[in-house]
C-alpha cells in the first residue's frame, strides 16, 4: 500500500507525460516525411510513380492527364519521389490536417483551356 502512495505522490509532483494536443503541437522532426505533393505543371504523366509505388496508392491516367493518390494508402516511403524523372513529386514535412474533408488528391492538367485562352 505504501508503494502505491509513493507512486501517486511522485506523479502529482511531476509534469504531465503528454501534450495538450491540439493546443500544444510538437515540432516535426528534421527527417519527417509528412505527405506527398505533386507539381502538376511539371508532371509529364509518365506513370513511373504508379509503377514503383509499393502500396499502389497512385493512379496515373496519361490519356486524360489525371494524377490521383490516396493518402491513407500511402506508406510515405519516398520511392516515387526518387524515381520521378521531372522531380514534380516531393514529400512535404508537415502532415495533412485531419480536419481536411478532401482525402483523395485528384489533379488534372487542362491543356485545352490553356490553348483556348492563348
Amino acid at each position: 500500500m505504501l508503494d502505491m502512495l509513493k507512486s501517486v505522490f511522485s506523479n502529482l509532483s511531476k509534469k504531465p507525460a503528454t501534450r495538450m494536443y491540439p493546443f500544444v503541437e510538437r515540432k516535426p522532426f528534421d527527417i519527417n516525411r509528412g505527405h506527398l505533393e505533386n507539381d502538376i505543371e511539371k508532371c509529364i504523366f509518365c506513370g513511373m510513380c504508379q509503377r514503383v509505388c509499393p502500396s499502389n496508392c497512385i493512379k496515373v491516367d496519361r490519356k486524360n492527364g489525371v494524377w490521383e493518390y490516396d493518402p491513407f494508402e500511402c506508406v510515405i516511403c519516398g520511392v516515387c519521389v526518387e524515381k520521378c524523372p521531372k522531380k514534380s513529386l516531393r514529400l512535404d514535412t508537415h502532415y495533412r490536417s485531419c480536419t481536411d474533408k478532401k482525402y483523395d488528391v485528384h489533379l488534372e492538367r487542362h491543356e485545352d483551356s490553356e490553348k483556348a485562352g492563348a
